[in-house]
């Protein structure tokens, strides 16, 4: 078995920029095992532009975005296995991978990051009545099959949720010369961020039906029709409102899951909002030496912030191999009032500057967020709107942290 102080599974921007912060920090046995045919993870096949203007202070597009990184890590001449699928990890850090010049193979880490990032929700947790024709694809296979592939999906498109894939395909299908005869979001707010609302649909003329939901597929060999129908309050279909929209397509932008099946494996626990692993500020997890970062840590918006925290993984896992990390200082429970639906980190072990990552429950505006310790205000910052297609971000310093046994993020007038 082989011994390595650092393996990142996963070479998406998450992994790519982890390893580079682990290397900046001193660390130079690093192994980044991924199972696709090149770095970049999903950003290969974004190639619209909107990335990278926190992080270079100029728009990208994805493979762009992933391009600078592939070449950080180039420069470092950091080790990478492509095509390598990663079977298993254990707790104690004993990684079971295989590819076709190594066959199966086992790795035992000092450190291990987990940077997996996430899938899409298929059609079949949806529950939708009808058939299963040809048609129906998830809206970042869609993103794929056009902007990798050159193939067209179909010609008459329904797109059901308004999250940024499905936003960003409704533009793109258009472009390429498909209607799109609408977009349906089951929430009566877009999940989606609020740029691109207004570059996808509003520029293009796409109808964006919100508290609308597809309850009935049509067609047996192919998509003929969906039919439509808005949803009162408790999410249930109104039977008069039921309208057919004939076409050929339909993708489905309803979520994204984590990617934690190899995170369950190493028996770390996971939140049940997020899907993710439970964290500490370093986004260390409850298994010392483990560590979670990116997509597969919680989902997010913009790749400049998967940078940002998986920097915040790379540094933590740095100074946990050279024995730097230290004793945990202080133990703070992170909790959320239920407007604000989850936080990450989730806990505090170090009283240093922590950036705190939430999202709220629903759209509220005029609200100030307020993060308190028992009767004590720790921060508070009045938003114009707050949505939850937008990650938001709070910096607790590290003084504002002694003597506290937990923090409670909430919203209030």
């Amino acid at each position: 078995m082989k011994t390595l102080e650092l393996v990142i599974i996963g070479g998406g921007p998450a992994g790519m920029s982890a390893a580079v912060a682990a290397y900046e920090s001193g660390i130079r046995d690093i192994l980044i095992l991924e199972r696709d045919t090149a770095l970049g993870g999903i950003l290969r096949q974004c190639i619209h532009n909107g990335f990278g203007l926190h992080r270079f202070g100029e728009e990208l597009t994805g493979p762009e975005y992933a391009w600078r990184y592939e070449q950080m890590v180039k420069e470092r001449e950091i080790p990478f296995k492509l095509n390598t699928m990663v079977l298993d990890i254990t707790s104690d850090k004993v990684i079971t991978a295989t590819n076709a010049e190594d066959g199966i193979f086992m790795i035992q880490a000092k450190a291990i990051i987990l940077a997996m990032g996430c899938r899409e929700r298929p059609k079949g947790a949806l529950n939708i009545a009808g058939d299963r024709p040809a048609g129906i694809y998830s809206a970042g296979m869609a993103q794929k099959l056009v902007n990798m592939k050159g193939y067209m999906p179909g010609k008459n498109v329904v797109i059901l949720g308004s999250g940024d894939i499905g936003l960003i395909m409704a533009r793109r299908m258009t472009l390429e010369g498909a209607k799109v005869h609408a977009v349906c979001e089951l929430m009566p707010y877009s999940g989606g961020l609020a740029r691109n609302i207004e570059q996808c649909l509003n520029d293009f003329g796409i109808p964006l039906k919100l508290s609308h939901t597809v309850v009935e597929i049509h067609g047996r060999e192919r998509v003929e029709g969906v039919t439509i129908a808005k949803v009162d309050e408790r999410r249930r279909p109104i039977e008069e409102t039921r309208e057919y929209i004939p076409c050929d397509t339909l993708l489905l932008s309803v979520g994204l899951i984590p990617e934690n099946e190899l995170t369950k494996s190493a028996n770390v626990s996971l939140d049940r909002i997020t899907n993710g692993a439970v964290v500490d500020q370093d986004r260390q997890t409850e298994i010392e030496g483990i560590y979670s970062c990116g997509n597969v840590l919680h989902v997010h918006d913009l790749v400049d912030f998967v940078s940002e925290e998986a920097e915040i993984a790379g540094r933590g896992a740095a100074e946990y191999i050279k024995g730097e990390a230290g004793e945990k200082s202080v133990d703070i429970a992170v909790k959320a009032d239920g407007k604000i639906r989850y936080t990450v980190p989730q806990r505090i072990t170090a009283e240093k500057d922590v950036s705190v990552y939430f999202r709220v429950a629903d759209v509220y505006r005029d609200k100030k967020v307020v993060v308190r310790s028992g009767d004590n205000v720790i921060y508070s910052k009045k938003h114009q709107k707050l949505a939850p297609g937008e990650m938001e971000c709070v910096k607790i310093t590290a003084d504002k942290l002694s003597g506290v046994n937990e923090l409670i993020f909430g919203l209030e007038d």
